[in-house]
């Protein structure tokens, strides 16, 4: 799976999560930061991108669109990177689960209880 960290993550979990997403990018080294939404929505549909953002406008067109792309929708409030990446590596059996199925488009990442 590749992820495409938007412009609210910080580019440096690309290397963070290299051992699990190797072939992932940041919309800034994809030359997206300037992008609107649709756009990068077009492009993840292009390049075959699992989008990962902080921003609801990704899930809300997840759900209208439906997949490809999918997105996963990080929703821990206000939080570090590294809280970003344990999140990201705690749910790796969900997410993995998330890739395999083609009918669902959007995954929302939630604090752990």
């Amino acid at each position: 799976m590749k992820l495409l960290f938007d412009q609210n993550l910080s580019p440096s979990l690309v290397k963070r999560l290299t051992d699990l997403f190797p072939e992932s990018s940041h919309t800034e080294l994809a030359g997206l930061a300037q992008n609107n939404d649709r756009s990068t929505w077009q492009f993840c549909l292009k390049e075959g991108f699992v989008l990962v953002s902080k921003d609801s406008d990704f899930g809300f067109l997840a759900a209208e669109r439906g997949a490809p792309p999918k997105a996963i929708w990080i929703r821990l409030g206000n939080c570090t990177t590294d809280e970003v990446e344990m999140a990201i590596r705690r749910d790796m059996d969900v997410i993995g689960a998330f890739e395999e199925d083609s009918e669902i488009a959007l995954l929302i990442v939630l604090p752990s209880r």
